[in-house]
C-alpha cells in the first residue's frame, strides 16, 4: 500500500555541498594542506592558519608555532592549480595571482593555556596523563545517524554525492565549459522523523562566459546512485 501523510505536516530539510573550487573550500583546502606539511615536518606543530580569497588574492594569516619550514607560497599556488584554477577564463590563475603571508607565533597566553592544563598547574588533577590543556572551544549540533551508512544524515550524505558527479563531468572534459566553483543543496521531506522522498535538488556551478542558457538546459540529468527517481 502506497504510503500516505498530510503534506501541510512535512518538514522540508535541506542540506548543501560545495565543490572544490567554491571559495570556502578554497580555503579549507589551502589551511590543511599548510597543516599537512607542517605536521609531515613536526608532528608537534601547532597550526592555526586561516585563509582568505577573493579574484586575484590568497591572504594566509593566523599563528604557528613549529620546528619545521614550509614554502605556503608554493602550497596555496600548488593546490589553486590542482582545483583547476589556472586560467583567466576561471576567474583565477594560480600561476599569477597575489599571495600574502601574515603568519606570526603563537600568543604566550594561548600557549600558557595549551602547554599545560590548568589542573595539572594547580596541582588538582588526579590523572599524570591528563596535563594537555586547550586553546580552542567549539560547538556542534547533531551526530551519529543510522540514515545512512556512513552513519550522516540523509540531505548531506545527498548532497554530498552529486558534488563529485559535478567534478568529474568538469575534469574528463565530457562539459569542457565548466569551471571549478559550485554547489548542490538537496532538500528532502521529513515525515514523522523519518525521510520520506527527495523534494528538490539544485546544481549550481560556475562556467565560461561563452556558454549559452540553451547549452545548459540540454544537459542530462544527473542522477544520484541513492536516487534513481
Amino acid at each position: 500500500m502506497a504510503n500516505t501523510f498530510d503534506a501541510s505536516e512535512r518538514l522540508l530539510f535541506t542540506s548543501e555541498s560545495v565543490t572544490e573550487g567554491h571559495p570556502d573550500k578554497v580555503c579549507d583546502q589551502i589551511s590543511d594542506a599548510v597543516l599537512d606539511a607542517l605536521l609531515t615536518q613536526d608532528p608537534l606543530s601547532r597550526v592555526a592558519c586561516e585563509t582568505s580569497t577573493t579574484t586575484g588574492l590568497v591572504l594566509v594569516f593566523g599563528e604557528i608555532t613549529t620546528e619545521g619550514y614550509v614554502d605556503i607560497q608554493s602550497i596555496v599556488r600548488d593546490v589553486m592549480n590542482d582545483i583547476g584554477y589556472n586560467h583567466s577564463v576561471a576567474g583565477f590563475d594560480a600561476a599569477q595571482a597575489g599571495v600574502i603571508v601574515a603568519i606570526k607565533e603563537q600568543s604566550p597566553d594561548i600557549a600558557g593555556g595549551v602547554n599545560v592544563a590548568l589542573e595539572e598547574r594547580s596541582g588538582t588533577s588526579a590523572d599524570p596523563f591528563d596535563n594537555t590543556g586547550a586553546g580552542d572551544q567549539g560547538m556542534m549540533i547533531e551526530g551519529a545517524s543510522t540514515e545512512t551508512p556512513e552513519l550522516m544524515p540523509l540531505p548531506i550524505s545527498l548532497a554530498h554525492e552529486v558534488r563529485p558527479v559535478l567534478a568529474g563531468v568538469r575534469k574528463s572534459g565530457e562539459l569542457d565549459y565548466l569551471l571549478p566553483d559550485g554547489k548542490e543543496p538537496v532538500t528532502v521531506w521529513r515525515f514523522e522523523a523519518v525521510f520520506v522522498r527527495v523534494d528538490t535538488v539544485v546544481v549550481s556551478t560556475q562556467h565560461r562566459e561563452d556558454v549559452t542558457l540553451e547549452q545548459i538546459q540540454a544537459i542530462h540529468q544527473v542522477r544520484s546512485p541513492r536516487c534513481p527517481g
